[in-house]
């Protein structure tokens, strides 16, 4: 029986999503970036929960779910990692009628059309829009993975939802507001929403307790009303 490397599972999630949510975090992911909050997902652990034992934890929460048009979250780690776990998962879950977010880099194994058969959601990380940009965050040079999987995400109807941490130095000016504008319309579909989240320094401790170099160790944490202030540079060309 396949089986999942489950992190954690978090009830009641009010940011990874609409409504509230059960956030499942897998763990394994490819991608380096320096700003990860969540490096102990890096790595592959035990093989610890089944697909069903997943959606019976699930579907505990559903009368939650019902009230605010809430649902799971499958997030990580990089989800699509475990490619084959969460398309049966995502399955019995759609059988119960819950909705299916997964919070993705878009950096995955797989086909993916099997798994857009379930899923209503997609929260799409934008790590940078260049090459070079992309490349000196994420530590690796998958840019035109990100591109395949979006080029098959647009084949479908699935609602997305961009998120873009805006780190000092990094992506905080407006050149990188105009680009980012002009990057999503051309090439996402579905685009419902765009969140900007400020970097910040919590998390910075699992650097030190796993033994890790810290890249951005001496970076400070992005201002939130400068991030408030180049979300709205932001608007002005996205609606345009």
């Amino acid at each position: 029986m396949i089986k999942g490397s489950i992190d954690s599972i978090e009830t009641f999630g009010l940011v990874d999503g609409p409504g509230i949510r059960t956030v499942v975090f897998l763990n394994g992911c490819s991608l380096r970036c320096k700003y990860c909050h969540n490096p102990e997902m890096w790595q592959m652990k035990e093989l610890n929960y089944t697909p069903l034992e997943i959606t019976k934890r699930v579907i505990r929460n559903k009368p939650y779910f019902k009230r605010n048009n809430g649902g799971v979250t499958f997030s990580g780690g990089e989800p699509l990692l475990q490619y084959d776990f969460l398309v049966e998962t995502c399955k019995l879950l759609k059988e119960q009628g819950i909705h299916i977010a997964i919070d993705t880099a878009g950096i995955g194994i797989g086909d993916y059309q099997e798994l857009f058969k379930y899923i209503d959601m997609v929260l799409l990380d934008i790590k940078h829009i260049t090459t070079k940009g992309y490349n000196d965050i994420t530590c690796r040079d998958y840019l035109d993975k990100f591109f395949a999987f979006v080029q098959e995400l647009n084949k479908t109807d699935i609602e997305v939802w961009i998120r873009q941490v805006v780190v000092p130095g990094v992506h905080d000016n407006e050149e990188y507001m105009h680009d980012l504008a002009l990057f999503i319309k051309k090439y996402i579909k579905n685009v419902k929403r765009v969140d900007f989240l400020p970097y910040h320094k919590l998390g910075g401790e699992k650097y030190d307790t796993l033994k890790l170099d810290n890249p951005y160790k001496d970076k400070p944490a992005m201002d939130k009303d400068k991030c408030d202030q180049l979300y709205e540079v932001f608007l002005e060309d996205f609606k345009k």
